[in-house]
């Protein structure tokens, strides 16, 4: 009997035990003294990021610290600099007290962005005289500017938050990179390897709709080369000229998305050429750090970022993205014959190729803007080649629910057991 009494205590704390997934964002909303350092980190999307990270230390500045970056610089800056107070280790008080030899080398989220060289990405820890911790920038010569202050918020050994006195700067790392209007988008894609696509941006016009949405948010997924190549895509000369314009819209949303953001996004995110609610829309999937896109009518995955620099960004992608309103869904590839029962060998019959996807009738109108409202639910046929995808825990509440079932489950079989 005493068993079975406590069970259902036991059963509650596996269950409040397993949701642990930290949100930086509510962390740091506790204490006003870092809601500039808060809102930064949501502006630039690093809070996506750190949420999708297991094992991550932030190095956080009060509002009084924080000013010297937040006051003076663009956000492409002030993002870099955040990116440098971002660890991919645990430190909490003690580990920064027991630093095997006094001194360590931490890799931050600013050398994950391929801009830093050498040890620019990195900080310095170093245990001091006293009791006092330094930080600083990694890269050779540079000083300690930064101590440890005091402890914020720590889940072992999941994230930890720590309070440090100054901004850590990285040599460089306050260089303003070129605004994003006067970035060449058509020669990035082309260096990234999708000189295909950035031919049919640059003949139909949509060049300078990029470049015109690019300041206030955008993100391009440029399909490379041998997408255009692949079976099964279809013939581009048979597309009127909207649905051109309408199918290469379709690669760009009005939204600053770095892979932070994509791996938490639940909704369906619209395009540049959605034209109304539930429009040329499609999901994205992540399992571990593949992301892949669903439209309703293929998959593609995200094969490299070309670039990330707020608020603009870059992706190449493996395959066309064929949106359901321009391309009714594909025919499943016909069986292959069985081999005929004959005692002589003859020539295996050739396997037939399942059609390209045919435009859908009548043509949706390709959208010139992006719709501002807010997307409904996708579509009943995105739904259903989504399905799997949203499955495989776009957001860290998924892996949560899933963990909860399991520990239910077992909560249950020891209830059996002893009933």
């Amino acid at each position: 009997m005493a068993a079975h009494s406590h069970l259902p205590l036991l059963l509650l704390l596996s269950l409040l035990a397993v949701v642990s997934a930290h949100n930086i964002t509510d962390i740091l909303a506790a204490d006003p003294q870092y809601s500039d350092f808060n809102n930064f980190l949501t502006q630039t999307r690093l809070a996506d990021e750190i949420n999708t990270r297991q094992t991550i230390t932030v190095l956080v500045l009060n509002n009084a610290a924080f000013s010297a970056v937040a006051d003076k610089h663009p956000l492409s800056v002030v993002k870099n600099v955040l990116s440098l107070h971002i660890l991919l280790d645990y430190f909490d008080n003690t580990k920064l007290h027991q630093i095997t030899n006094g001194t360590t080398l931490s890799t931050t989220l600013y050398q994950t962005t391929g801009t830093a060289s050498g040890n620019v990405g990195s900080v310095n820890i170093t245990d001091l005289k006293g009791g006092k911790v330094g930080f600083g920038s990694a890269a050779s010569g540079s000083k300690l500017d930064s101590s440890y202050t005091k402890s914020v918020k720590q889940i072992p050994y999941n994230i930890s938050v720590i309070e440090i006195s100054a901004p850590i700067i990285a040599p460089g790392i306050l260089a303003a990179p070129p605004p994003s209007a006067d970035l060449n988008i058509t020669a990035l894609i082309e260096k990234a390897g999708c000189k295909t696509f950035a031919s049919l941006i640059s003949t139909n016009g949509l060049v300078k709709t990029f470049q015109s949405t690019a300041d206030k948010g955008l993100t391009i997924f440029a399909p490379n080369d041998e997408a255009f190549k692949a079976r099964g895509v279809p013939d581009l000369s048979k597309l009127t000229n909207a649905e051109i314009v309408s199918l290469l819209q379709y690669h760009a949303t009005a939204k600053y998305l770095p892979v932070g953001s994509l791996k938490t996004t639940k909704d369906a995110i619209n395009t540049l050429a959605s034209n109304g609610a539930g429009k040329f829309e499609f999901t994205v999937s992540n399992a571990g750090d593949s992301l892949t896109i669903h439209t309703g009518v293929d998959n593609s995955r995200i094969a490299d970022t070309v670039l990330d620099s707020t608020p603009l960004t870059i992706y190449s992608v493996d395959n066309l993205l064929l949106p359901p309103e321009l391309f009714a869904t594909s025919p499943s590839p016909a069986p292959a014959p069985e081999p005929a029962s004959s005692p002589s060998p003859s020539p295996a019959p050739t396997p037939a190729e399942a059609p390209s996807p045919l435009p859908a009738s009548p043509p949706a109108p390709a959208g010139e803007t992006p719709a501002g409202a807010p997307a409904d639910a996708p579509s009943a046929a995105a739904e259903r080649s989504t399905s799997s995808g949203k499955s495989d825990g776009v957001h860290v509440k998924a892996s949560a629910v899933l963990t909860v079932t399991v520990t239910a489950l077992s909560a249950l079989l020891i209830f059996t057991t002893f009933m």
